[in-house]
């Protein structure tokens, strides 16, 4: 199927915009929030994602030598990132979040033509347990803003708990009874109904509409100069990473779906697009851009497949960043609200950790088992007890103050010990044993 006139297909851009609204402005609402950004910062992180996501996705969508796989991807705020920015935040400030995206992006660049070689040292058994780790790690943030926002007067009031779990509940009632592109946007119908309620509970502030401007310009380094921590920087490369794991399997199934068959070189593009998106995110102080998969989603069920219609939803996406009442809007949505829709996002997150490991990984392997096990305990022990290890050396503390590099590191070391090296000593010995049973 293709849009018949300009308006088709902006209009059906716009359906993509609604499909990925909800991931796109959740992000910046839980960091902003989390670091303790005001109304005017947190305004403008959120048009400057929205802008960033469209400009992101035109990358995309834009097919050159250099950069640009030419797939109709939808490119949005990297979720797996959240729980990462919100401890390099606290442990280094805001400017180390930035350089820290920035240098990941640029380690996506260098090394998109090699990343065939490097995704060996994160098969399933890797970023199954590391998307695990992320999702747990996040849990604690959406029931404590569930409950109204931790050292707020009225945490844990009636009202909040019953608010949140109303807006869970819809989510889930949605998911049972919607189809199609309604269940794709569950979570935004949560999001609009409770703070609807919420409205009608007299429990919104309107302050920050009233006071945000309709036209902003961008304003590169926002939150100061970036600065450069190396546990954060390992941090934001193994995110990069696992997004770029997750990526490779959008662009094979969005390549299917199109009819295209896709090279190396069609791959590398798109890892160069991605990691561009992701050192613009840090310039612009917004966040990492990966591919969105509720897009593919929405592609399959409307059988549009053209790029025209992903680079109006782009264009769509940077009108909308540049301006900050629509931004605003987003603000109003309660602690509570957000939190009830946060428990099914992240335990999503964890969800598809498990999926990964569930039917990717054989479990019926010892070594298998014993990763996952290792490396989900150690990123959650160091999430739990966070200063375990402050009396070691800063070299080994670059990788033990954050739960997700802990786990991460404790996942690639054990799966090289096990399924790289480990196979080449069985294979080895396989050989060996050959040899002799020939030669008898």
């Amino acid at each position: 199927m293709q849009p018949k006139n300009i308006f088709q297909t902006y209009a059906l851009g716009l359906q993509h915009v609604l499909a990925m609204y909800a991931g796109a402005v959740i992000v910046p609402l839980i960091v902003g929030r989390q670091l303790g950004l005001n109304e005017e910062q947190l305004t403008y992180l959120i048009a400057i994602d929205l802008l960033t996501c469209g400009i992101a996705t035109l990358l995309q969508s834009w097919k050159n030598k250099f950069f640009g796989i030419g797939l109709p991807v939808v490119l949005g705020c990297a979720f797996q990132a959240v729980a990462p920015m919100i401890a390099i935040g606290h442990e280094y400030g805001m400017s180390a979040i930035y350089g820290s995206i920035i240098a990941s992006g640029l380690f996506v660049v260098i090394f998109a033509g090699f990343f065939g070689k490097l995704i060996r040292f994160f098969p399933p058994v890797v970023t199954g347990s590391v998307v695990t780790v992320i999702g747990v790690t996040l849990i604690p943030v959406a029931l404590g803003d569930l409950g109204g926002g931790q050292g707020q007067p009225d945490f844990g009031s009636l009202e909040n708990i019953g608010l949140g779990f109303g807006v869970l509940l819809f989510i889930i009632l949605l998911n049972r009874f919607a189809k199609g592109f309604w269940r794709a946007i569950s979570i935004l119908c949560g999001l609009v109904a409770g703070t609807v309620v919420a409205g009608l509970m007299g429990k919104l502030d309107y302050n920050p509409i009233q006071t945000a401007d309709w036209v902003h310009g961008v304003t590169p380094f926002y939150f100061g100069t970036p600065t450069f921590a190396i546990s954060g920087i390992l941090t934001m490369i193994i995110v990069s990473i696992v997004s770029v794991a997750e990526s490779t399997g959008v662009f094979m199934a969005l390549g299917k779906i199109c009819d295209q068959e896709l090279t190396s070189k069609d791959l590398a593009r798109g890892y160069r697009a991605e990691g561009l998106a992701i050192m613009l995110g840090g310039i612009f102080n917004s966040f990492p851009y990966t591919t969105y998969s509720q897009n593919v989603g929405l592609i399959q069920m409307s059988k549009v497949k053209t790029r025209n219609v992903i680079v109006a939803a782009g264009i769509i996406l940077i009108i909308i960043g540049f301006v900050p009442k629509i931004a605003a809007f987003t603000i109003l949505i309660p602690k509570s609200v957000l939190g009830g829709a946060m428990i099914a996002m992240f335990g999503m997150v964890v969800s598809s950790g498990i999926k990964m490991i569930g039917t990717q990984v054989d479990l019926n392997r010892h070594e298998n088992l014993l990763i996952i096990a290792c490396s989900v305990a150690m990123g959650l022990g160091v999430t739990v007890v966070p200063g375990l290890f402050d009396q070691f050396p800063d070299a080994i503390r670059i990788l033990t103050d954050n739960g997700i590099v802990a786990g991460s590191f404790t996942a690639i070391l054990l799966n090289l010990l096990f399924n790289v090296l480990g196979s080449k000593k069985d294979k080895t010995e396989e050989v060996v044993d050959n040899g002799s049973a020939n030669h008898v």
